[in-house]
């Protein structure tokens, strides 16, 4: 298979600005709502657009999950958008009551998430948003791993009718997913094929499992690696393919171990094929102030704590 290459590198927001501002120009029924973070969810284009459509809620959020969960029983598709700090943990009693329990077609969109957020430190690094939206029933998760995937996302989320939590992230990032691309919630996708390891990546963790196969290629290692963009449903189809032909896995994520991806893929194994399973992600800590990259070799997250971990779930077979 052809490497895995860049040319380019950009936020996965800037993805969310232009899908939601492609959705306006094709679907009347899509409003958005900011939390006072207009620039930085890059939801300008939109605003300035469709006036009418948008919505500036303030420092409120658990009034614009309130606000977003109403206008879908006028028939519109709402779009919230702050920090996934704010859109998760400050107004989950709103998001479980208002929207997951009556199944509200309400698509809570959230940016600087992680590590990845950098100098913002700990208190705005959320890493315990997928744990917490995917066990909400109803929800759908997704964790896009770049620009051209963010922007695709964003466009197919506003045919599914429900609620999705859509994360994604701050800092520059590389590009190396196809331009207008097909998104398939629920679908994983097969970016490298390997005999020896299985690793499944989400967000920007799909980078680092790609360089971490660079790593292993050069000790004799086979990897296959496969992006788990949709956290909720799972794909558990191709993660036990994957694995029935490798024999062992690690899972990658930018969010605690605790109640992650690593945490579904275990369950689906232990259920239907147990596996040797390494997860790389956050132990059990906060973050902390710090430029994106040291952080994330910091807290073990890089593309040489992956290719360890593959070591390990290799030597476990």
């Amino acid at each position: 298979m052809t490497k895995l290459t860049y040319t380019e590198k950009k936020d996965t927001r800037s993805g969310f600005g232009a899908g939601l501002h492609e959705l306006g120009k094709t679907n009347e029924n899509v409003v958005a709502l900011c939390a006072d973070l207009t620039g930085s969810l890059k939801m300008g284009d939109f605003k300035n657009d469709f006036p009418d459509r948008f919505f500036q809620v303030g420092i409120a959020e658990a009034n614009m999950m309130g606000l977003a969960a109403g206008m879908t029983i006028g028939g519109k598709i709402p779009f919230t958008g702050t920090f996934a700090n704010f859109s998760t943990g400050r107004v989950y009693d709103q998001i479980r009551q208002s929207i997951a329990y009556s199944e509200k077609n309400v698509k809570i969109c959230a940016s600087h998430a992680g590590l990845t957020l950098g100098e913002d430190g700990a208190t705005h690094q959320i890493l315990e948003d997928l744990g917490m939206m995917k066990m909400l029933p109803n929800m759908v998760v997704i964790n896009p791993c770049d620009y051209n995937q963010t922007k695709a996302a964003t466009i197919a989320i506003a045919d599914h009718h429900g609620p999705v939590y859509l994360r994604f992230g701050r800092p520059k990032w590389p590009i190396f997913t196809p331009e207008n691309q097909k998104f398939e919630i629920g679908k994983a996708i097969q970016l490298v094929e390997g005999s020896d390891v299985s690793i499944f990546a989400t967000g920007h963790m799909v980078w680092m499992a790609i360089e971490a196969e660079a790593i292993l290629a050069d000790k004799g290692i086979n990897a296959e690696i496969i992006n788990i963009h949709t956290i909720k449903p799972l794909d558990e189809e191709a993660i036990l393919t994957s694995v029935k032909k490798t024999g062992c896995a690690v899972s990658a994520e930018e969010h605690q171990m605790n109640g992650g991806l690593g945490d579904s893929i275990a369950q689906t194994l232990s259920r239907n094929l147990p596996t040797p399973l390494e997860m790389v992600a956050v132990d059990d800590s906060f973050g902390e102030s710090g430029k994106p990259e040291e952080l994330l070799g910091k807290y073990g997250l890089s593309s040489q704590s992956i290719a360890d971990a593959a070591l390990r779930a290799i030597a476990r077979k």
